[in-house]
């Protein structure tokens, strides 16, 4: 079967640049000239940084404003099984046309110049964005804020920061507040931005930036509260109280993401229905989510099999704090990562919640962690652990020991998107 236009342009891309990552915004700058513009010509920005709950808290907004009738943009990555699923237009995904014209636009404007792959999909996602009429443009940073593709917007609506923790640190720094300062880097001067829970050395630099921007902040804990009570979501900001459901998103973290979507939704003057919506019709794949059908669960039928893509120490928290509120029952993890990550820190805070770690390479990825080590990382916090050959082996092992466990596949986005893909 051939190849969709679209994969064998996107293919042609990964040679545009030498380097899969390298943060600046001249080339970026560059193209969005030759292309006339089109960041400027965008339906009103919110524009989302952090490291961990972007995606979720996109998700959420997003749920909330196509609640009220209004059409929404939304750029995200990485992707799991399709491209496409980056640029959502006016609330659906991308055609296969209209992508690949696109992106055969964008490699001839841009023409023999060195561009990275993220940058010049980025300039594809503007182009469309300009010329589809809609309400809102949504915009996840792919990697940082300040020298991400993205923050070529001077006058967004409204930005956002998630909650800023250790990640990507050959590109960001090594500490939490260097970290901090990039993701600040998207705040553009008296446009306010919604701050989700921060450590005080994070929110200590953030606080700086934007009191030399003249920013308003609407920040956790100051400006808003969100909290669980008696099996409800309560949230709280200077305009009131709202009593809501518990987000469908599942985990305790996603009250904090919700939080955070929730000041930007009433911020925007969403009614209380909107934010209702935003809470119980969201939808973000990968985190947390329940395999029920398809070729993984259908060949284990006694196991309960969850998908997670979290890959750092606090997506690791959040996956514990996930396990340590369902009912119990006896836990197996299959885990692929990358070789750029912290696999110890992500590791550790699991040990307490899994019986066992069967440790897969994640398939075509050429970062991929040996399994070999990622089972050794897991043996020296203590987890016992082996090796599989392939996510469906282990499942099918953990199935022929242990028919009711439940099996979490986690590690690694790339891991959580082959699976996807693999599972229709």
């Amino acid at each position: 079967m051939s190849l969709p236009a679209s994969d064998i342009i996107l293919d042609r891309m990964m040679s545009l640049h030498p380097k899969v990552i390298d943060l600046t915004l001249d080339r970026v700058h560059r193209l969005l000239a030759g292309l006339g513009h089109p960041e400027r010509s965008l339906p009103p920005v919110i524009h989302i940084a952090g490291t961990n709950g972007k995606g979720s808290t996109q998700a959420m907004i997003r749920a909330g404003l196509e609640a009220q009738g209004l059409r929404v943009h939304a750029y995200t990555s990485p992707h799991l099984a399709r491209f496409h699923e980056r640029i959502r237009l006016a609330g659906e995904l991308i055609s296969e046309p209209a992508l690949a014209a696109l992106l055969d636009e964008c490699l001839e404007a841009n023409g023999p110049d060195p561009i990275t792959f993220f940058e010049i999909t980025t300039c594809a996602a503007f182009l469309a964005f300009a010329r589809t009429p809609a309400d809102c443009t949504l915009l996840e940073v792919g990697l940082g804020g300040r020298l991400d593709a993205t923050n070529v917007v001077d006058e967004p609506r409204l930005t956002i920061i998630t909650p800023v923790s250790i990640d990507h640190q050959q590109f960001l720094g090594e500490t939490l507040p260097e970290i901090a300062g990039e993701k600040a880097g998207i705040l553009k001067r008296r446009i306010p931005c919604v701050v989700g829970p921060q450590e005080a050395a994070a929110l200590e630099v953030i606080e700086a930036r934007a009191a030399r921007l003249g920013v308003p902040l609407l920040a956790h804990g100051q400006q808003w509260q969100v909290w669980e009570e008696r099996g409800r979501m309560i949230f709280q900001d200077e305009s009131g109280l709202l009593d809501l459901p518990l987000p469908n998103l599942p985990g305790p973290h996603q009250i904090q993401n919700a939080g955070a979507a929730l000041m930007a939704l009433r911020h925007l003057g969403a009614p209380e229905p909107a934010c209702e919506a935003a809470v119980t019709r969201a939808d973000w794949p990968a985190r947390m989510q329940r395999l029920r059908r398809g070729p993984l669960p259908e060949s284990a039928p006694g196991i309960e099999l969850w998908l997670d893509g979290g890959h750092n120490p606090a997506g690791g928290e959040a996956v514990a704090a996930t396990l340590a509120r369902m009912p119990p029952r006896t836990t197996h993890l299959i885990c692929g990562m990358l070789n750029t990550k912290d696999v110890a820190g992500y590791m550790r805070p699991l040990a307490s919640h899994a019986a066992r770690l069967h440790a897969v390479d994640i398939p075509g990825e050429k970062n991929t962690l040996p399994a070999d080590e990622t089972r050794a990382a897991a043996e020296a916090i203590g987890l016992a652990a082996s090796t599989a050959p392939s996510v469906a082996d282990a499942l099918a092992g953990i199935a022929r020991q242990d028919p009711a466990a439940r099996v979490l596949i986690c590690g690694s986005l790339y891991l959580a998107g082959t699976i996807l893909r693999e599972n229709g």
